[in-house]
């Protein structure tokens, strides 16, 4: 017996792709596979195993990444008001108990200035489970972030600050990717390097004589460095 043929109103998962990209440019199959593994969307499956979306599924998608986009909401309390609605209950839409991830500051093109390393988001004190919640990330992956020197505390730090929710926000994203918090050793070892660099260029009698203008100075070549790494990146991707 031949299989019946998918309703009209069902789309596969590439073409779900194709109507949200104009809004959600980098969206993905993985992180939409990733959002459903994460119990957030549940498409029919076809006896194949092909998912199939409805335009309800596809509306709440697109309300998902909306939320996460726009308000920076954790899948946590997306889940909680994607529940709600589920259940025919006005949900909470406001989030107060969850501290919003900074944003870096950027230029028109999307790179950093000497004004992005020159600001500050380290004031914020969040406990262990304010970082998890708001980075939307497990505790494994907090631990692992750790072990691996992603975030360091002094020893007597009990909080995280800011910079380490930012920290722990983008290593959740590479996490969706597929890149856990050991591959990205690198990125520590590479800063480490770089920093070193520019404080044999502002030397310390430098910092001395003039504090501000050797700020500027570091603040400038780490907008320059970021720069400059983003457009080799992207010439090896081409090549």
């Amino acid at each position: 017996m031949t299989e019946p043929l998918p309703e009209l109103s069902r789309l596969g998962i590439g073409k779900v792709l194709d109507e949200l990209l104009p809004e959600f440019p980098d969206l993905t199959i993985t992180k939409i596979r990733y959002l459903e593994s994460e119990g957030l969307l549940e498409p029919e499956r076809t006896s194949s195993g092909y998912r199939k979306f409805s335009f309800g599924d596809v509306e709440r998608l697109r309300f998902i990444l909306r939320q996460q986009r726009d308000k920076f909401w954790p899948l946590g309390h997306i889940r909680q008001v994607l529940d709600d609605m589920d259940r025919g209950v006005v949900p909470d839409t406001e989030q107060g108990s969850t501290t919003r991830v900074p944003h870096l500051s950027l230029a028109g093109d999307g790179l950093p200035t000497a004004e992005t390393f020159a600001e500050s988001s380290s004031n914020a004190r969040l406990s262990r489970d304010d970082l998890l919640e708001s980075a939307a990330i497990d505790s494994a992956t907090l631990d692992a972030i750790e072990e691996h020197g992603l975030i360091q505390r002094r020893p007597s730090q009990t909080y995280y600050d800011g910079e380490a929710l930012q920290v722990a926000a983008l290593v959740g994203q590479f996490a969706e990717l597929g890149l856990e918090p050991r591959h990205l050793r690198m990125f520590r070892a590479a800063a480490d390097r770089e920093v070193a660099l520019f404080e044999q260029v502002v030397t310390p009698r430098a910092r001395r004589l003039d504090k501000d203008a050797a700020e500027q100075t570091v603040s400038a070549l780490a907008a320059l460095s970021v720069r400059l790494q983003a457009v080799l990146v992207r010439s090896r991707l081409r090549g």
